[in-house]
This record gives C-alpha cells, sequence and structure tokens, in this order.
C-alpha cells in the first residue's frame, strides 16, 4: 500500500475510514522509531551554492515553473513558502492529459511524473533561486526514480522548464552541481524534460500539507523541509504559505 493513501474519491466510506486508521497507526509507529533520524537529516541537508552562470533578467511579472521530485504534498508545501511566489499548484507532467489522475499516474505506466507548477515574479526571486531551493530543499536530486518512502517512475526527479532559458539554466545549474560534487559521489538523478503539457492534480491534493500537518506521513516526510528551508535560506522564506485556494479567489 502507498504509505499516504492512495484512496479514490469514490471508495466507500467505510473502507476509507478503515485503510486510513491502519496507515495512520503503523505510521505512528514508524515516526517514533524514525524520528531521530529525520531531525538528523534535517540537519544535514546540502546546501547547493547559487547559480554560477548567468543569466538574462527577466523584466516580466510573472513566470511559471514546473518540477517534480516527489509526492507533490511536500513539494508544493516548501514553494509555498517561498518569497515571491503567488501560487504553487499540485498537479502532472510528463504525460497525456487523458492519464492525468491521481489513480491512473499511481500506475507508474503514464509518463506522468507528480509536480508543482510554481508562479513567482522574477524581480523578487530568480528561476536559478528557485532550483536552489528545489535541489537543496524540497527534495533528493540524487534519488533515481523514488523519493524517501514513495517508488515509482512517477516519483523521479524531473525539470519541466517552459522556456529555452529556463532549460539552459536547469542544464547548466545540473552540471555545476555534479562538478562541485555537492552530494560527495551521489550522481544527479535529476532529468530535464521540456515541451510538457502541466494538469493540476484533484482539489484534494491542493495545499495538503497546510491542511494536513499532523499527519504522519507530513510530520515524517514534508515538515522537515519546511524547517531546512527556514533555517537554510532565511532571505527567501516566509512564514505564512500561499494558498491555491486563495490564489484561485477573484479578485475584489
Amino acid at each position: 500500500m502507498d504509505p499516504r493513501t492512495r484512496l479514490s474519491p469514490d471508495s466507500s466510506s467505510t473502507a476509507r475510514t478503515r485503510r486510513r486508521e491502519l496507515l495512520a497507526a503503523s505510521l505512528l509507529a514508524a515516526c517514533v522509531v524514525a524520528l531521530p533520524l529525520v531531525v538528523s537529516a534535517a540537519e544535514q541537508a546540502h546546501a547547493v551554492p547559487a547559480f554560477a552562470a548567468s543569466s538574462s533578467a527577466s523584466t516580466a511579472e510573472s513566470e511559471v515553473a514546473v518540477l517534480a521530485g516527489g509526492c507533490f504534498w511536500g513539494v508544493q508545501g516548501v514553494f509555498q513558502h517561498l518569497k515571491g511566489v503567488s501560487n504553487a499548484v499540485s498537479g502532472y507532467a510528463g504525460g497525456s492529459k487523458t492519464t492525468a489522475s491521481y489513480m491512473a499516474v499511481g500506475s507508474g505506466m503514464t509518463g506522468h511524473a507528480e509536480s508543482v507548477q510554481v508562479t513567482f515574479d522574477p524581480r523578487q526571486i530568480s528561476y536559478a533561486q528557485i532550483l536552489q531551493v528545489y535541489f537543496s530543499v524540497a527534495h533528493d536530486p540524487t534519488q533515481l526514480n523514488r523519493q524517501g518512502p514513495d517508488v515509482g517512475s512517477q516519483y523521479r526527479s524531473v525539470i519541466f522548464p517552459m522556456s529555452e532559458e529556463q532549460s539552459r539554466i536547469a542544464k547548466a545549474y545540473i552540471a555545476q552541481i555534479e562538478q562541485t560534487h555537492v552530494f560527495g559521489s551521489s550522481a544527479i538523478a535529476t532529468r530535464v524534460e521540456p515541451g510538457k503539457e502541466f494538469y493540476p492534480a484533484e482539489g484534494y491534493h491542493q495545499d495538503y500539507l497546510v491542511h494536513n500537518p499532523t499527519q504522519p506521513y507530513i510530520v515524517i516526510n514534508d515538515l522537515p523541509k519546511i524547517e531546512q528551508l527556514k533555517r537554510m535560506y532565511p532571505q527567501l522564506y516566509r512564514e505564512q504559505p500561499v494558498l491555491v485556494a486563495n490564489a484561485r479567489k477573484p479578485a475584489p
């Protein structure tokens, strides 16, 4: 069973409740055992150096980045706490529109990766800084087709550039990280896949970390990422996350 409770909204209430009870019990037990390791991992996060190559300054008011690095709950949560980000939406990228659903993507056969579409103001935070947080905090770029307890190509580390400039920066940044051996002898598994569409995930996945801060999976795997962001990049961190629910509201 997927440790994040892969449940269809059409599942029966009784079955869904029972599965959640069993899952919570097993993960709570794991949390007690693993907590020291989680804290240690947070303290030993890899601070990736800033992008060293030049990049053209953008004068646009808004730009979009699409990134994948494991379960989208935690990745979305990280970018929701970044200054300059106006929205971060969980979704799917890499496959077709017809298979962009949670149950289909969970099969690992659709070509999709659980992804997050980050809308940001490039005058406040650059695309390279978005990637710096992505490589340092949002996930482990050395894991191939997995992140923590989640295994499969849908959890792969991949950047979906929205422009030629984003593609150039992403490839150059990966090369820089590999050359500086930030992750020791571990190879960078992150791939760059241009020309892919992003499809928003179902509503119950949006703002998931914010709405479920005590869920064992979130406590073990994702809350440490928020603490890493706050500790490592205080100049980029903001206390109040930007929520999809708020971003969707029409302006007064």
